[in-house]
């Protein structure tokens, strides 16, 4: 039981962590702080948070938790007003997508990682933003990654890792450098393939005609296309090197396929399409199966 907890950026994320942690029971006051009133006064009036303040040290003051949801080029200055003012017990974790920028950005501002601090990452959410886009469903079954390190108390990972699982989410733990290097593959290519792909549509000469008779399989691709681009940028930068990395091994790939596509060499073409549709059939049996 979390009797205070304090969500510091009320969107997606954190807002439907709220719910789904009072949907279980397992909270008591949640405190909500943000940059915009009217948001902020929007999650207490969806019945997300109890309670607002726009002050970090305020939001923060007696909380036994304190959740970080905001984009990482933000996440060095929250730490920064949260130094010296969370409860000797309480427990400071966050959201971002990039662990190795979170783990550097809390070096930086407490001169070490602080035992209390437990680097998470949930792999959930949608192509919406913002308070009205939270649901209490959105972590159920969906894996959440924390990525502790050796200085983090044993006892604030179990805090963590309880408040996930009772947001319905499992739980696994991996080093951050790793967390990155997998999320660059599986989350971030995808989002820079998808902006790249519309941007590059978008910039031909008969792009109109080309929207309109786009069907199914383009708005399926380009779903995440629609997230918010700064937040995305944002990423792209944290996880600068992974990415990169990724990118370029995609390049590879794709260039032998465009020279099989115009050496006219069909059986190599296959071969890709057939790996590829028997690897998604294999991905999706293990999600089938998470359920």
């Amino acid at each position: 039981m979390i009797k205070r907890l304090c969500v510091i950026g009320v969107g997606l994320i954190g807002g439907s962590l709220a719910l789904a942690l009072r949907r279980a029971g397992a909270v008591g006051e949640v405190v909500g702080c943000g940059r915009n009133r009217d948001s902020l006064a929007r999650a207490v009036e969806l019945g997300v948070i109890d309670r607002w303040e726009q002050d970090p040290s305020k939001a923060a003051a007696g909380a036994d938790v304190v959740v970080v949801c905001v984009p990482l080029r933000a996440m060095q200055e929250i730490f920064r007003r949260l130094r010296g003012v969370l409860e000797p017990s309480a427990v400071l974790t966050d959201v971002g997508s990039v662990k190795g920028s979170v783990v550097e950005d809390a070096r930086q501002v407490f001169g070490e990682v602080p035992a209390w601090l437990v680097p998470g990452h949930p792999i959930a959410g949608t192509e919406h933003s913002g308070v009205d886009a939270a649901f209490a469903e959105l972590y159920e079954r969906r894996r959440v990654v924390l990525t502790p390190l050796a200085e983090t108390a044993p006892e604030a990972l179990e805090r963590v890792e309880g408040m996930w699982r009772a947001a319905g989410s499992d739980v696994v733990k991996m080093e951050p450098e790793h967390h990155d290097e997998v999320l660059a593959a599986t989350s971030h290519l995808p989002h820079a393939l998808a902006y790249a792909l519309v941007d590059t549509l978008a910039r031909w000469d008969d792009r109109q005609e080309i929207f309109e008779l786009a069907a199914g399989g383009f708005r399926d691709f380009t779903r995440i296309a629609s997230s918010d681009p700064r937040m995305w940028r944002d990423i792209s930068a944290a996880n600068r090197e992974w990415l990169v990395a990724a990118l370029r091994r995609y390049q590879s790939d794709l260039q032998e396929l465009t020279d099989a596509l115009e050496a006219e060499n069909d059986e190599h073409v296959l071969r890709v399409y057939q790996h590829a549709c028997d690897e998604r059939a294999r991905f999706l049996k293990i999600l089938e199966g998470r359920k």
